[in-house]
């Protein structure tokens, strides 16, 4: 609900404060009072589009300060909750333009976008009127109405959650496809390589051993003749003759020599011990450095085939095993993707299945409540002297998706035999105020405390007709709260709470202030309305006589 507003510097007003009330609250004054600058700055601290020129002439910066109560779960707070706003049960919004057409916004004293104020602003007030664009009369916005009007959010959800559902299984279903078309196009590739794989048989780490072996077998070529004339030389027909004959002599002649021999006798057999051993080592070392061409040839060659195919597939060589694998699956998962591609496609059927019931209830709720609002206008329109207009809420096929498979459009035919269009086009000034306060009456119940504004609603008509209007929007505003701009005295009459704009001439100029009218003061303006200039006493009595309906 609206409680306060307070302008500064804006339009023709120098300083307003005005305190509004629940219920209806009419705003009354002559023609060119300024009771359409009292919208133009509410909707300026509402972000809405406008005139560019607001400031008032002279002044430095205008400011508009609008103060709303939020009810526990009023709408406003989960768009303050996400834009990362305080929040409580007093709304404060502020909008500041600079002499230079800086415009600058708060909410709750914290500096935000436009964007975020609008979108504040979209749950807290509704303008119906001839400039109604984002109200009742944007066809976007028809078909969340009737949903409100039917009551069938369970079936809206049910459709939300099949929409996600098939949405899903059809990404699965594409992913799926995409994955088979990507492995069919290296269909060929992958049973090449995998077959070559699999004949090779590389193992992990079998490159570095084969390395290993070649260099030793390439080794054992280089120096295998060198080994063996050291290890002729060491044995028995080389060194070892001569110093086993040594020894031998020595010993013959040691017991004559008296101790003179028996140092080289020891040394000797140390020698000879020490030749066997490393007689033994060369042999063993010639042994194992034995070289085979054949093996060689045949460790080459594997070594070869392993580096070549880690080179073709750029993977290190003990990666192969692993690579393996992997194609080995890929091939797999091809060879069993038509089975895969059975089973995903069933579930894309069933989940179109299951959105289609889901979605065809939600029509059945969309059908029967579009029946039931144009019964609902129908009864509503000839008190407000539309009784030749017909009003039809259309329903038409359209692309399925989350909220399911209908356009809905309000339309209006205001003669008989007229073909119906968008009301927005049909209606005339005054037909359209008429035909959007019968539609908001047929769709009150949805409005979560947004404070709702009718501009000249009453526009074109008096009498029985402007009483109709005036009894209307009253019984709209029961529980909440409408403002309406009027000259109708049946409409003002109707209000619990009366405004009256007034022009004054000071010595700064022009200006425009609004007064909240006591009792007495109201049957005065009501009887101004009724009279013209001249207030008479019958047009007080008349006055009385209204307020007293």
């Amino acid at each position: 609900m609206l409680r306060g507003l307070d302008i500064r510097d804006l339009l023709i007003i120098e300083r307003l404060e005005l305190e509004f009330q629940p219920g209806l609250n009419a705003l009354t004054g002559e023609t060119g009072a300024g009771k359409s600058i009292l919208l133009d700055a509410l909707g300026f601290a509402l972000g809405w589009k406008g005139r560019a020129d607001v400031l008032r002439p002279g002044a430095a910066h205008g400011e508009v300060t609008a103060v709303f109560d939020l009810a526990p779960g009023h709408p406003a707070r989960a768009v303050l909750a996400e834009a990362g706003l305080p929040e409580g049960d007093e709304l404060i919004l502020r909008r500041i333009i600079s002499r230079e057409g800086r415009r600058t916004a708060f909410v709750n004293d914290r500096r935000t976008s436009g964007d975020v104020l609008r979108r504040i602003a979209e749950t807290l007030v509704e303008l119906h009127g001839q400039h109604d664009d984002r109200g009742l009369l944007n066809p976007r916005g028809h078909r969340a109405l009737l949903d409100a009007f039917a009551g069938n959010a369970r079936e809206r959800e049910a459709v939300r959650e099949a929409w996600r559902q098939l949405g899903q299984a059809r990404q699965r279903l594409a992913d799926a496809e995409a994955d088979i078309a990507r492995l069919a196009e290296e269909e060929g590739f992958l049973r090449h390589a995998v077959d070559e794989l699999e004949k090779l048989a590389p193992q992990p780490g079998e490159e570095a051993e084969l390395d290993s072996e070649r260099r030793k077998l390439q080794a054992a070529r280089r120096i295998g003749e060198d080994i063996a004339r050291a290890h002729a030389a060491l044995g028995h027909e080389g060194a070892e003759r001569p110093m086993a004959d040594a020894l031998r002599w020595l010993e013959g002649v040691a017991d004559r020599a008296e101790g003179a021999l028996d140092e080289a006798i020891e040394a000797l057999g140390r020698a000879l011990d020490e030749l066997g051993r490393a007689e033994q080592a060369v042999a063993r070392a010639a042994e194992s450095l034995e070289f085979d061409p054949a093996r060689l040839e045949a460790v080459e060659e594997r070594l070869f085939a392993i580096r070549s195919l880690a080179r073709k597939h750029s993977v290190a060589p003990d990666d192969l095993p692993a690579l393996g694998e992997e194609l080995a699956a890929r091939l797999s998962a091809l060879e069993g993707g038509a089975r895969d591609l059975a089973a995903l496609r069933n579930a894309v059927a069933e989940a179109e299945a299951a959105y289609d019931a889901a979605a065809e209830a939600l029509g059945a709720t969309r059908r029967a409540a579009a029946r039931r609002l144009d019964e609902a206008m129908a009864a509503e329109l000839p008190p407000l002297k539309l009784e030749r207009a017909m009003f039809r809420t259309e329903i038409t096929p359209a692309e399925p998706g989350p909220e399911g498979c209908e356009a809905v459009s309000f339309t209006v035919s205001t003669a008989p035999g007229a073909p119906p269009g968008p009301i927005s086009r049909i209606a005339s000034g005054g037909e359209l105020s008429r035909f959007l306060l019968a539609l908001k009456l047929c769709l009150h119940g949805d409005d979560s405390g947004v404070t709702m504004i009718f501009d000249e609603i009453d526009r074109g008509v008096g009498g029985a007709t402007a009483d109709a209007v005036g009894r209307r929007l009253a019984r709209l505003a029961q529980g909440g709260q409408v403002l309406v701009v009027t000259h109708s005295p049946q409409v003002a009459a109707r209000a619990a709470h009366h405004f009256r704009v007034e022009k004054r001439l000071s010595e700064r100029g022009v200006s425009s202030t609004v007064v909240a009218l006591s009792p007495k003061e109201r049957v005065d303006e009501i009887a101004r309305m009724l009279a013209g200039d001249t207030v008479t006493e019958e047009a007080r009595g008349a006055a009385r006589a209204l307020l007293a309906d």
